[in-house]
């Protein structure tokens, strides 16, 4: 438990983050193992698919189903860099690229 209390950004009391693990345990997100008087959690799902639900889950509660609401949002309200500007450039521009015939 510490040590993945050790990894979160924001400080969290042991039984908030003992309750999300439970919460993700119970989704079938983690999974864990008795070890001594505690208990060790493993990841069941890789990271990228873990990112992706969480992606859909937040465009469907937050920007209504939106992603172009969710990418208005990210650019219009976020300080972005001139490096980061012209990082989703180029990603938009390989999109449209890929659709050309």
């Amino acid at each position: 438990m510490s040590d993945v209390r050790g990894h979160l950004n924001d400080p969290l009391a042991h039984n908030t983050v003992l309750t999300m693990l439970g919460i993700l345990e119970e989704k079938g997100f983690v999974r864990r193992e008795a070890e001594g008087r505690g208990h060790r959690y493993f990841a069941r799902v890789p990271e990228k698919v873990a990112r992706e639900n969480a992606l859909r889950h937040l465009v469907r509660k937050f920007f209504r189903g939106s992603s172009e609401l969710l990418f208005t949002h990210l650019v219009s309200d976020q300080r972005l860099s001139a490096a980061q500007a012209k990082r989703l450039r180029e990603l938009l521009q390989d999109v449209i690229d890929e659709d050309q015939p």
